[in-house]
């Protein structure tokens, strides 16, 4: 006989026959609801996200965290959008991003990567480059073709990442090993002459697949909207990880990048009076490149070595660390203007001609311990790790006086003849200089993150010590035959240290919302001084943020809305009576509000949406400027506080709003088609509200058309394009006192892509 109490109460009914067990239903079963998809499953905090969800995140805590659970404003730009809209670099990757400004030096670039000079700011303060959660100046981090993800972190970052200023920082996570096998190859056409052939293959080594490879590569070739401003480049990123046990994994990655042309140029500044100005003058064309045609050069090659080891003791005890050196060589050669010879002449005149070639060495670690651990009703997630970087730079510059005057309207191909050559100089009127500077950095920093039923709490804090030393000599030469030294060799340490700390609380109600609130300190230290020598003091700053998060219960839709209000001190501009230095502007505060949607609202519609409205002014200040006639270039000669004026180049308002939708089959298989809207407000041009850039709107549009939907034998084989500033809109993100950055023009992009 069959024990029938094995299976009481399931419905199923079992008999006995020899040595055979038989079981068989007597009733229906009715199954719960089951859910298909990604989002059940635990996604990978550095992973590519699914649609345009990403719901956890190591950024913000170090730790595998629910972005629900962080009381700060972090938005991941997942690898699917990036495939959507198809941006060339990350700054462009940012354009949708809320409480962020990219692209404030134009459109010259657009295929240059993202660096620290990148025009990127974040609640109104200029941003840092993160690389797999250590600071970098990695050319291959710009590369959209290398990075699975992006994240943006609004507000200080400090206490886990050390010198950021208060408005975030920018974290992408490299390509890695997959578990899964990928095999992809792309090759691409767009505006300006672009050709480009990129490729991404992974799979397992060993036949259990505890060793695994990736390898991604690129190379392309393009103008720019700017005559004689090209961008080359050919780039390689392998990776390898080993799985060495259950609890323990080595993952190595490499890079190397050589850059011959950078599409970036310093001529890209246009002068005002023919781009924010055009009463009595004529629009100057976009393709005008003002500058010398033989003296533009912007070659960098960049080498990069990264380890991540990471092992579990016990469930209560886990140990990573990442590591990585690298290595940049940048070649410059460009010319560099005072505006224009006279407010009724169409002319520039160039003051100096510049060539630097410059050599960077960094190094850079984090190793830290954490857990999880059970106090009566409380769970800890720790954290107690250090880390350091060293950077060394070695730079070599030489300029030369001119007076060149060029044509805006009609540039042609104006050429420059160096009268210099290293150890001769007579008969030039030049300056060389060299320098050596390095930058030291340590920091420990601890972390805990308290969960009681739907409260989570963080607190932290962290010490830092940097040191810099500068050693350099400075020679002059007066179109004689004698070598004047202006600047004997030096030696300068500065010395500087700073404690941060943040605490917040977050509770997550059943039905999906997510109060919040937050105080973090920054820290940033200066190694420059003022026009007298005198150093600056570090750049230290404070944030209260509260907010509100909403995840719709069992669906990919999150919205994000936070309120902030920064102040940072010492904050550094330029000196307007000493324009090679800068000057201590006092205290600036940042205050506004966001507002952040993205969602995979149906199988067939993905959206992203924002709103950012920021409010900077200087506090408390000593300074005074005059205030600057855009048509003459001049100040009128009445010296105005600063105190209480807008930060120049910030625009109060930002909006955009980007979906994706895929066509049903009953209409037609394998087409997608997307579009996106993106407002940019005004911003003042100068230091004391002399004059504004005005707002402007642009569009973007592209499709998608999956082959293998209408031909099961080209399964694989897609086709994409994408379009940006679709109307070919004539913008200024940016004005100085005497020139405009002129934005991207129309951009078409469109490629071929073949998985198997």
């Amino acid at each position: 006989r069959f024990p029938r109490r094995l299976l009481a109460g399931s419905g199923l009914t079992g008999r006995v026959s020899g040595n055979v067990v038989s079981v068989s239903t007597t009733s229906s079963i009715t199954l719960g609801p089951v859910r298909v998809g990604g989002t059940l499953a635990h996604q990978d905090p550095t992973g590519p996200g699914v649609g345009y969800v990403a719901e956890n995140t190591m950024t913000a805590t170090k730790t595998d965290t629910p972005l629900m659970e962080i009381p700060n404003s972090i938005y991941v730009i997942t690898k699917q959008q990036m495939v959507d809209q198809q941006p060339q670099n990350i700054g462009e990757a940012l354009r949708y991003a809320p409480g962020v400004k990219a692209e404030a030096f134009g459109g010259v670039g657009s295929g240059a990567a993202f660096n620290q000079d990148g025009g990127i700011q974040q609640r109104e303060f200029t941003t840092t480059q993160f690389v797999d959660g250590l600071m970098s100046s990695s050319q291959a981090a710009g590369e959209t073709a290398f990075v699975d993800r992006v994240e943006v972190m609004n507000g200080p970052a400090s206490v886990m990442y050390g010198q950021v200023t208060p408005g975030g920082m920018i974290g992408m996570s490299l390509k890695k090993p997959t578990d899964t096998p990928l095999h992809q190859v792309s090759l691409g056409f767009g505006s300006w002459g672009r050709y480009e052939a990129t490729f991404d293959t992974s799979d397992k080594i060993t036949k259990s697949g505890n060793v695994r490879y990736r390898i991604a590569g690129i190379g392309v070739t393009q103008g720019t909207q700017t005559d004689h401003v090209d961008y080359h480049r050919v780039g390689v990123l392998p990776s390898i990880t080993w799985d060495i046990d259950a609890k323990t994994s080595l993952t190595f990655l490499g890079s190397y990048m050589y850059t011959p042309g950078n599409g970036t140029s310093y001529s890209a500044q246009q002068p005002i009076r023919g781009t924010l100005v055009t009463e009595g003058y004529r629009r100057i064309p976009r393709s005008n490149f003002l500058g010398f045609t033989n003296w533009n050069e912007d070659r960098v090659k960049d080498a990069m070595f990264e380890y991540q080891f990471k092992h579990e003791f016990n469930k209560y005890v886990n140990f990573s660390q990442t590591f990585r050196w690298e290595k940049s060589d940048v070649n410059l050669k460009e010319a560099l203007t005072d505006g224009a010879v006279s407010a009724t002449d169409v002319a520039d005149q160039y003051y100096y001609t510049d060539h630097h070639h410059t050599v960077t060495n960094t190094k850079s670690m984090d190793a830290r311990f954490s857990g999880k651990v059970t106090t009566g009703p409380l769970h800890h997630t720790w954290v107690v790790g250090s880390d350091f970087r060293s950077f060394d730079n070695d730079f070599v510059n030489q300029t030369d006086k001119t007076d060149t005057v060029i044509n805006v309207y009609n540039p042609g191909k104006s050429s420059y003849t160096p009268c210099y050559n290293i150890g001769s100089y007579s008969g030039c009127k030049n300056t060389l200089s060299h320098q050596w500077f390095n930058y030291f950095q340590e920091g420990i920093y601890f972390q805990d993150q308290i969960k009681w039923r739907g409260l989570s709490v963080i607190a932290g804090g962290r010490q830092d010590w940097v040191n810099t030393t500068t050693n350099g000599i400075s020679t002059k030469n007066n179109n004689t035959s004698n070598i004047e030294t202006v600047g004997s060799k030096t030696h300068k340490t500065q010395p500087q240290s700073a404690f941060t700390w943040r605490a917040g609380l977050v509770y997550q109600f059943k039905f999906g919302l997510a109060p919040y609130f937050s105080y973090s300190t920054s820290f940033v230290p200066q190694s420059e001084t003022d026009y007298q020598g005198k150093p600056f003091a570090p750049l230290t700053g404070s944030q209260y943020e509260a907010g509100l998060k909403y995840k719709v219960p069992n669906k990919d839709i999150m919205i994000t809305a936070s309120a902030f209000h920064i102040l940072e001190h010492h904050y550094s501009i330029m000196d307007m009576d000493h324009p090679n230095y800068d000057a201590d502007a006092g205290t600036v505060k940042s205050q506004g509000f966001e507002v952040y949607a993205n969602a995979n609202i149906t199988k067939n519609l993905r959206l992203i949406a924002s709103y950012s409205f920021t409010d900077a002014r200087f506090g408390k200040s000593t300074l005074t400027n005059q205030r600057i006639n855009p048509v003459t270039g001049k100040g009128d000669g009445i010296q105005i506080s600063q105190r209480g004026m807008s930060v120049p180049y910030i625009p109060r308002n930002m909006a955009s709003i980007f979906a994706n939708y895929t066509i049903p089959d009953s209409i037609v298989r394998g087409v997608s088609v997307n579009g996106g809207i993106r407002y940019t407000g005004s911003s003042y041009a100068g230091y004391v509200e002399s004059f504004k850039s005005p707002d402007y709107l642009l569009f973007d549009i592209g499709a998608n058309y999956d082959f293998g939907a209408a031909t099961p034998i080209l399964k694989g084989l897609k086709a994409q394009l994408a379009i940006s500033n679709l109307t070919n809109k004539y913008y200024l993100p940016s004005c100085g006192n005497s020139n405009c950055y002129v934005g991207q023009g129309r951009r078409l992009y469109g490629n071929l892509t073949y998985n198997w």
